[in-house]
């Protein structure tokens, strides 16, 4: 993968972690203003995952760089993503498989893996690129109480 440099989301976090990885899948936007789209077609897709946090596990990890990779790429790579209907939908339009919706479910699934730790560090980003000249920024919203005061 070649060397890229991301927009940076700001954090109060003392700890930031990002992982790159890239993954092949297939998809299609069950959409008509989608155009082409609307066609079953794939990708490689090009992620990086953002985390922040202050605490470290009791590895000395925010977390361990290869949990993020099995999350994702173990989940969607070589798939058709509109078959994972945990993730996605054909019926609503806030869970097509659009790059989006993609970045936004990257952020949930990594996100539910990390309450379940003890350091609790937290998801600020993901970056997700569907073609050479077209990507998605992801940042999810604070929750009261995850802004690192």
């Amino acid at each position: 993968m070649l060397q890229q440099v991301y927009p940076a989301a700001q954090h109060p976090y003392c700890y930031e972690l990002n992982k790159d990885f890239h993954f092949a899948a297939a998809h299609f936007v069950p959409a008509e203003e989608a155009g082409k789209c609307q066609q079953l077609h794939g990708h490689t897709y090009y992620a990086n995952v953002t985390i922040a946090g202050d605490e470290l596990d009791s590895a000395g990890f925010l977390v361990n760089f290869a949990i993020i990779k099995r999350l994702i790429h173990d989940r969607f790579d070589h798939s058709l993503l509109n078959n994972d209907k945990e993730s996605f939908s054909e019926d609503q339009p806030d869970r097509f498989p659009t790059t989006e919706v993609v970045a936004r479910t990257i952020s949930e699934i990594v996100q539910r893996h990390l309450d379940g730790t003890m350091n609790k560090p937290q998801c600020i980003q993901v970056y997700l690129r569907e073609t050479p000249t077209s990507y998605c920024i992801y940042r999810p919203k604070r929750k009261a109480g995850n802004d690192g005061s």
